[in-house]
């Protein structure tokens, strides 16, 4: 699968591990920064890798902050993507299942590093259950405000 990740300079360290993580399983990742802490602004990043997964309709992305608000909701203003800030295994496991959630958003000062490459796992693994949720997500789709 390809995967599509993305940071600010807060999250480096957990971005590699999961750069790292998503390669010794056979995903083909493409990190579209940042390549050392110079301080960036995570809605660049947000943007980027909502474009990519747009554009790449089989793609998954990861998007990383400190928090993991901000970047989320800079993926969140791209049409058709849909960022889930996840802190649990079970959130990540029904962004996908009941949201068709097609970029993960992870927190770096809050949860560690393995903690995060739990949640990937989960993310990546996990398919959508269509059926019920097909037409929320279409509404989530559809709805431009």
């Amino acid at each position: 699968m390809k995967i599509f990740i993305g940071s600010d300079h807060t999250a480096l360290e957990m971005k590699s591990a999961i750069n790292d993580f998503l390669k010794n399983l056979g995903h083909e990742v493409v990190d579209l920064g940042p390549e050392n802490e110079t301080a960036v602004d995570y809605p660049d990043f947000g943007f980027m890798v909502g474009e990519a997964v747009d554009k790449n309709k089989d793609s998954l992305g990861i998007v990383i902050c400190g928090s993991g608000i901000g970047i989320s909701i800079a993926a969140n203003k791209v049409k058709n993507i849909r960022a889930a800030l996840c802190y649990e295994k079970e959130a990540a496991e029904l962004a996908r299942k009941h949201n068709n959630a097609n970029v993960l958003a992870l927190g770096a000062r809050f949860i560690a590093v393995h903690k995060a490459l739990t949640l990937v796992d989960t993310f990546i693994n996990t398919e959508f259950e269509g059926d019920r949720h097909e037409e929320r997500v279409r509404k989530l789709c559809d709805y431009s405000g």
